[in-house]
């Protein structure tokens, strides 16, 4: 699902208003900090942050990462109270418009994809996507980049969930070819994408652009179904972007990816092209 063709997702510098989970996991991490007799600056040193950065979160004004929450947990002896946060925080992550796709991907049985711009995150190197959120504009500060750069990563699970989604990917040929972030961001990006498609649940097709047939003009999306057969859409557009349970735009969508997927070059000849891709860097 390769929101990163529509808005970056991950955590915000500032939480949205209104964010009331924020700031119940807030109460709580001040409560049970405090009953340990610790000053944030304790808490921080012991779990890599600052102690702003722990007022942050405490004020419910940061969204912290799944990692810290389990430190915080740990450190504090909440006996798992916090860590039942893990869930709600890793869905504040995403943008409203994204944050439903994402609670459904994580729990799907098959998952496609159609990429015209970038490499959909599920497949992004860490680096790729670092380079990803560095372009992006307006600018992102280090912090918030490297809080999204985590999110992103953290969608990968998916991988190895069990039993296995079946997955696949079709992306347009300029995708693999762009060199974003520099020849060895590109490089290594490739080879993840080889890794990956060696994988028997998922397979990669690559539209080339010599195609003169093209059943998918309108832009990028991604098809859901759900372990109880519940087929979903998601459509991105520019601000726009939402999920479709309509039987006819789904059908319409999945007629669409099906069309794709035979006019895309086979997954052994894209897993080819990729391979030649870097034998001539």
């Amino acid at each position: 699902m390769s929101e990163e063709e529509a808005a970056a997702e991950g955590e915000a510098p500032e939480a949205e208003a209104g964010s009331g989970v924020l700031h119940v996991f807030g109460r709580q991490l001040k409560r049970f900090r405090v009953r340990a007799g610790m000053e944030r600056a304790q808490l921080g040193a012991l779990t890599g942050y600052s102690a702003s950065t722990i007022a942050s979160y405490e004020q419910g004004r940061r969204i912290p990462s799944g990692r810290f929450i389990a430190q915080a947990d740990e450190v504090l002896g909440a006996e798992g109270v916090l860590s039942e946060f893990i869930e709600d925080m890793e869905r504040a992550q995403y943008p409203a418009f994204f944050q439903d796709a994402a609670a459904l991907e994580k729990k799907a049985v098959a998952l496609h994809f159609f990429a015209v711009q970038g490499v959909p995150g599920l497949l992004q190197t860490e680096e790729y996507a670092r380079a990803v959120f560095t372009m992006r504009r307006p600018l992102l500060d280090e912090v918030t980049i490297e809080q999204r750069v985590e999110a992103r990563l953290a969608r990968q699970k998916v991988f190895a969930q069990k039993p296995e989604p079946t997955m696949s990917f079709v992306m347009e040929e300029s995708v693999v070819r762009k060199r974003l972030g520099g020849s060895a961001v590109w490089r290594g990006q490739l080879e993840q994408i080889l890794l990956v498609g060696e994988r028997r649940h998922v397979q990669i097709q690559i539209m080339p652009d010599a195609r003169e047939e093209h059943a998918a003009l309108a832009g990028p999306f991604s098809l859901i179904e759900t372990e109880k057969g519940r087929r979903i859409a998601y459509v991105e557009a520019h601000r726009h972007s939402r999920l479709f349970t309509d039987r006819t735009t789904v059908r319409e969508l999945e007629e669409q990816y099906s069309l794709l997927r035979a006019q895309a070059l086979t997954p052994r000849e894209s897993l080819a092209l990729v391979e030649k891709l870097l034998g001539e860097t």
